[in-house]
């Protein structure tokens, strides 16, 4: 809900009051300061306006000497401002819509640049800010918002927000941001939170405008130290209380308004973002004591609003996006995580497993939602409880401890994975030194030296191919990590052969098939692209190495894991970005990453394909047999 606040000639909150004629005539005004006017830095004039520009209809410019940036908290400064008279100037369209410069911005790049066309020099964008009540215009007006934003304040209720569509259509938008107070539905959500909303909703459930990009903008707010919630909100004709709000908390609302669902038309088919201060909740609702002091925080939250729109605007632009396939989960992925959910449907929860199945912040969340204990070591898994080994294997160390605690083991280790356990016990059978070329502290490396504790040797770079020492030269073999970029691995292949030129390596490549087809793959888009984004988690080791990938082959390269985790700032000029995701990121992260990037503009949509994968591996016994036939 909003706060009541003396609006459009001082009527009550939500339209209540008597309205004289001249106010209402102002409503249906399309007038507008213009551009606004920033003094130059370092000078002060007294004339000097804010940097965004509020139209009447729609509200006031706030006189010169008001409330300063840090004047939200003067409540005197408010009140005086509130109470001064409305300043109306002329709306200053261009001539031709279809002039340059008057349309949302295009496609545009440096001359020559990789992926990008060779356009004009880009405009900054237009951003439009609408607020219903003269408090919250305010509050936004002292934001860090771009130069010549324009801000119109609609007045309250669905009535003047759809007569302030005009306003906000002639101001022809790049991107229309929806700012101001609200009520929150969930338990969730309490005083002081933004919600920027995913869609907005009439009350009868229409959903009238969708929000691709509201978790990116969720993201800079986050970053900023805001408390942020991201869901759908719901906007109605008057002040939603008691049985109201639970019946609108029920469709799966987060938030509730009087204007946002109204004024979403006037952006057309440009970026859009609904933004709204919760000041009350059902558990938490306004009374007459806390009123100022909730409407002074959420005002002061709104001021705070400025960077990441101006981050947002900034970002809007018409793009190409390309896929690279394959990408995300592989084979060797898809079986360890069934293997957890047939192993919880078989033993019903809890069913434990031993350190992350797969490393995927979300996989591990979705999995312990329906029941998976994450343990890091056996010692804390009740004795003879069912416990899963994750896909990146174990040495027989663990596999002893599991015997000796009586534990019902389930082992979805990756078979490629197994395939170097069974070469290093092989290898060293017949009376090899193996150097295993990987990263400490990984779990598949502790697995494969702990096959033969004392005759492995870890070999982390070329650098330290020198400081190596081996019984004999002659039997000397290499194995490698399955997740490793193949450029890095050949390289210290390519020290080994030098320090030692009998060294012999394993019959088939160890770097798996998945790995090498995810790096190929991002090789391709990287050839066409100025940016790419890699879904996965930090700990993901196939992930990062397809960063290194890109920015080897010159191409900036960011690990994000999820939309959330994208730094606006990156896709300044970015006109042509790559996607992709490790082999243990789920599809759907990289499903949400491209819709929200395509909500940013004018977007195509076009995979980079190095070929299908069609591999799949068996379960486990365990997991194979039906309920019934199990002990």
């Amino acid at each position: 809900m909003s706060i009541p606040a003396a609006d459009n000639g001082g009527a009550s909150e939500h339209g209540g009051g008597a309205r004289s004629a001249s106010s209402r005539d102002r409503d249906s005004q399309v007038t507008n300061p213009g551009p606004a006017t920033v003094a130059p830095r370092g000078t002060t004039p007294r004339s000097a306006t804010p940097r965004a520009s509020i139209p009447e209809q729609a509200g006031a410019v706030p006189p010169a000497g008001g409330p300063s940036r840090a004047g939200i908290a003067s409540p005197l400064a408010l009140a005086r401002w509130v109470e001064a008279p409305d300043t109306v100037s002329e709306l200053s369209l261009p001539a031709d819509p279809d002039a340059p410069g008057s349309g949302p911005a295009g496609v545009a790049g440096a001359a020559g640049a990789k992926g990008s066309p060779v356009q004009p020099a880009p405009r900054a964008q237009r951003l439009v800010v609408a607020a219903a009540l003269r408090l919250e215009a305010f509050a936004i007006s002292r934001a860090d918002l771009p130069e010549g934003t324009t801000i119109v304040r609609t007045g309250m209720g669905p009535d003047r927000a759809h007569r302030a569509n005009r306003v906000v259509r002639e101001a022809r938008p790049d991107a229309l941001a929806i700012v101001g107070l609200a009520g929150g539905l969930t338990a969730e959500t309490r005083p002081g939170d933004v919600v920027v909303a995913s869609e907005l909703r009439l009350a009868d459930g229409t959903v009238v405008a969708t929000c691709p990009t509201a978790p990116l903008l969720a993201g800079e707010l986050r970053r900023g130290g805001l408390r942020v919630h991201v869901g759908p909100m719901v906007s109605v004709e008057k002040v939603a209380t008691g049985a109201a709000r639970t019946e609108l908390a029920a469709t799966g609302a987060i938030a509730v308004d009087m204007e946002s669902a109204t004024l979403a038309p006037g952006a057309g088919d440009r970026p859009i973002a609904a933004v709204r201060v919760i000041v009350d909740t059902p558990a938490e609702p306004l009374g007459k004591l806390d009123l100022f002091r909730r409407g002074v925080t959420g005002l002061r939250t709104i001021s705070a609003l400025g960077p990441a729109l101006r981050a947002w605007v900034d970002a809007v632009a018409n793009r190409r996006l390309l896929l690279a396939e394959p990408r995300a989960f592989c084979a060797g992925v898809e079986r360890a995580i069934e293997v957890v959910e047939r192993a919880l449907e078989l033993h019903g929860a809890p069913v434990y497993v031993r350190k992350q199945i797969v490393h995927n912040t979300h996989v591990v969340a979705d999995l312990a939602g329906r029941g998976a204990v994450f343990v890091e070591e056996l010692d804390e898994v009740p004795a003879g409880a069912t416990v899963v080994f994750s896909a990146h294997g174990v040495a027989p160390a663990v596999w002893d401890q599991a015997g000796d605690r009586g534990l019902d083991v389930i082992d979805a280790t990756c078979p490629l994975v197994e395939k170097v356990h069974a070469e290093a016990r092989r290898f060293t059978a017949r009376g090899d030194t193996v150097l295993l070329i990987g990263h400490a502290g990984h779990e598949e490396v502790e697995g494969t030296l702990g096959e033969v504790p004392g005759r492995i040797q870890l070999v982390e770079s070329p650098e330290a191919v020198k400081d190596l020492q081996v019984d004999d030269p002659e039997r000397v073999t290499y194995l490698m990590q399955t997740t490793l970029a193949v450029d890095e691995a050949e390289e210290v292949v390519d020290a080994l052969r030098v320090r030692f030129p009998a060294v012999v390596g394993p019959g088939s490549a160890d770097i798996c098939y998945a790995t090498s087809n995810r790096q190929n793959a991002v090789r391709r888009v990287a050839a066409e692209a100025d940016l790419v984004l890699v879904v996965g988690s930090e700990n993901s080791s196939n992930s990062k190495r397809l960063v290194e990938v890109s920015e080897r082959d010159g191409v900036a390269a960011h690990l994000v894991e999820s939309v959330g985790d994208v730094q606006l700032e990156w896709l300044r000029g970015a006109r042509t970005i790559g996607i992709s995701a490790g082999a243990s990121a789920p599809p759907l992260l990289v499903e949400e990453l491209t819709a929200a990037l395509s909500g940013l503009g004018s977007a195509s949509v076009t995979v980079r394909s190095v070929g299908a994968e069609s591999i799949s591996f068996h379960l486990p016994k365990e997991v194979r047999r039906p309920l019934s036939e199990r002990k």
